[in-house]
């Protein structure tokens, strides 16, 4: 499989050396070509404005929403998160719109506020470390949308969705590409074998 991580900011070296370690070919994606070459992509953290802004400003918006909405499997961690979803709970922002999800933005809080969880993935056999960074989680969930794993907020406002799948599209609050666990990276490649 030829895996892209969307590489106009954020931390898309780290996904493409998961997908290494799952010896699979990884390529960095800045425009519409490169795109067009790969089997899956991976949209890594960042800052998600800036994100829209640049895949605005190097025509990737309606070039990614074709592709995912005609199939190809997408992983979106973090800020990759945000940008695949249909909107935030704050200010509008160049977003993807293709995953039926509301998501908060910096909902656990600031940098100072990050931590780590064991989580329960569903599909997965084991816990997955969870790495969070001023991460989001889903506030509100479609009827097409799959809920994978739940936190608690630590504040006390109840639990929320940080791990959802709908279709071939795959999103996380947190950061799987910090830990060596390349499940969720395993997870993204056997989805698109079977596309």
């Amino acid at each position: 499989m030829r895996v892209g991580a969307l590489a106009l900011q954020g931390d898309f070296r780290e996904h493409l050396a998961a997908v290494a370690r799952l010896d699979q070919e990884g390529v960095e994606v800045r425009t519409p070509e490169e795109l067009a070459t790969v089997d899956a992509l991976i949209i890594p953290g960042g800052e998600s404005t800036t994100i829209g802004r640049l895949a605005t400003i190097y025509g990737l918006m309606g070039a990614i929403r074709k592709r995912v909405e005609t199939g190809m499997p997408v992983l979106g961690t973090c800020a990759g998160m945000i940008f695949l979803a249909s909107g935030t709970t704050g200010p509008e922002q160049p977003q993807l719109g293709v995953l039926d999800v509301i998501v908060e933005r910096n909902a656990f809080g600031r940098q100072v506020d990050s931590f780590e969880a064991d989580l329960r993935v569903e599909g997965l056999d084991a816990p997955m470390r969870a790495v969070f960074i001023r991460a989001p989680w889903i506030e509100k969930v479609g009827g097409a949308v799959d809920v994978l794993a739940s936190v608690e907020d630590p504040g006390g406002g109840g639990i929320h969705p940080v791990v959802v799948r709908q279709d071939r599209i795959l999103a996380t609050s947190f950061h799987p590409e910090l830990t060596h666990d390349d499940r969720l990276h395993s997870m993204l490649i056997d989805l698109a074998e079977e596309h």
